[in-house]
């Protein structure tokens, strides 16, 4: 006879994706510092205190996202969001982790127009800079914990470092993690022999991507319209950098500052510095130049900037992961894949190394920011003050002095 359904799974089912998505959005209001910060708080959460995975599948899931173009700690959360509740439970999943930083960015580039109409000084961001190099050096540090088990580990990490810091390119990224995994990827013989199945490959979402690249070139040729264009701007930017926010800072400073000038030096590197101050994905920061890039527009203009900014930013990583996921479970199984990803996360630790030191660098001549940056590394390390705390704390001392 067959059994009925349970008529209490589905209740269960539903309670269990609320529990997930609170999860996802206290993440998303309290990861501050970038992908690699993310992911240490990401394993705490997601791994350690609610099982939803074991931590070797969320490295493994965040080492496919570091080899896709796009913001790599979104891809990650969305993935997750997929593989618990399938396609519409990982767009909320990627809807509230994204918005709060999104939000806060928007409102950032409106308060920066309406500060520069009104002469009010922006000192009060100063400290940020420095605490957000301490919180991407102690992030390194805690992966590299993870992920260095061996000695060709070590020296994947420290050669990806010293290549990244002697080619600061955003072309060299994608070529530091490839190399890394082909490195590691000829010691498979070491990996497990698992029952290999079919690849079985759903295009759909490859072809969106593509689809959606190549309309919007068009489109904005044909119509000049700067909404239309400012979109496909950033999905163009969405669709080739490799390796998070600091990647793409260099891409969107050349086009929207250098290039294009919707921007000045000084509108740009005073968001880059509010973006570290806000939790969730660094790439919000699109939000807030496309906020800019229609101020001339008046308040709706500035919106409708943040909106089509935000959705070429994130799209292309959304669409490129549903892709490869559906049929990861079944890449994996070959031991070559499996072995790779070793490499993968070992010259990703050093690209995370060369971002700190590169960041660190200019301020290593001004002792202030020197000192904030070590004080930041001992509190995160040695006492249990929550990350957001000391962002606040560093606020509220730039408006204090």
């Amino acid at each position: 006879m067959a059994l009925s359904p349970q008529p209490h799974v589905a209740p269960v089912r539903r309670i269990r994706y609320l529990i997930f998505l609170k999860d996802v959005f206290i993440l998303a209001c309290t990861t501050f510092g970038g992908p690699q910060v993310h992911l240490a708080m990401m394993l705490d959460r997601l791994v350690t205190k609610r099982r939803y995975l074991t931590e070797e599948e969320l490295m493994e899931l965040n080492a496919l996202c570091q080899i896709l173009p796009g913001p790599t700690s979104t891809q990650t959360i969305t993935a997750l969001g997929f593989k618990i509740g399938g396609p519409n439970l990982a767009y909320i999943t990627l809807l509230i982790w994204s918005l709060p930083a999104v939000l806060l960015m928007t409102a950032a580039g409106i308060g920066i127009f309406y500060s520069e109409q009104n002469a009010i000084s922006l000192n009060f961001t100063r400290f940020i800079q420095p605490m957000a190099v301490g919180f991407l050096i102690v992030a390194g540090y805690r992966i590299a914990r993870k992920v260095i088990h061996n000695q060709l580990d070590l020296v994947l990490a420290i050669v990806s470092a010293l290549t990244a810091y002697a080619f600061p390119s955003p072309f060299m990224t994608p070529i530091v993690i490839v190399a890394g995994g082909l490195a590691t990827a000829m010691t498979y013989r070491k990996q497990q022999v698992m029952e290999k199945a079919p690849i079985r490959i759903q295009w759909a979402n490859f072809f969106l991507w593509l689809g959606v690249l190549i309309g919007a070139a068009v489109l904005g040729a044909v119509t000049q319209s700067l909404p239309v264009r400012l979109f496909e701007n950033f999905y163009r930017n969405g669709s080739l950098v490799f390796g998070g926010g600091q990647v793409l800072t260099p891409m969107l400073y050349n086009e929207f500052v250098e290039f294009k000038k919707y921007l000045s030096r000084e509108e740009f590197l005073s968001g880059l510095a509010l973006v570290q101050t806000i939790p969730g994905p660094v790439f919000a920061f699109a939000s807030y130049i496309g906020t800019l890039s229609m101020r001339s527009e008046g308040l709706s203009g500035q919106l409708l900037g943040s909106l089509t900014a935000t959705m070429g930013i994130f799209l292309p990583g959304t669409f490129l992961i549903f892709f490869v996921y559906r049929f990861w479970n079944q890449l994996k199984r070959y031991r070559v894949v499996r072995a790779s990803l070793e490499g993968i996360n070992a010259a990703s630790t050093g690209l995370t190394a060369a971002a700190a030191l590169t960041l660190f660098q200019p301020m290593s001549d001004h002792w202030p920011s020197a000192v904030v940056v070590i004080i930041t590394i001992l509190l995160l390390e040695f006492s249990k003050i929550p990350p957001y705390l000391l962002i606040l704390g560093g606020l509220v001392l730039g408006f204090v002095l």
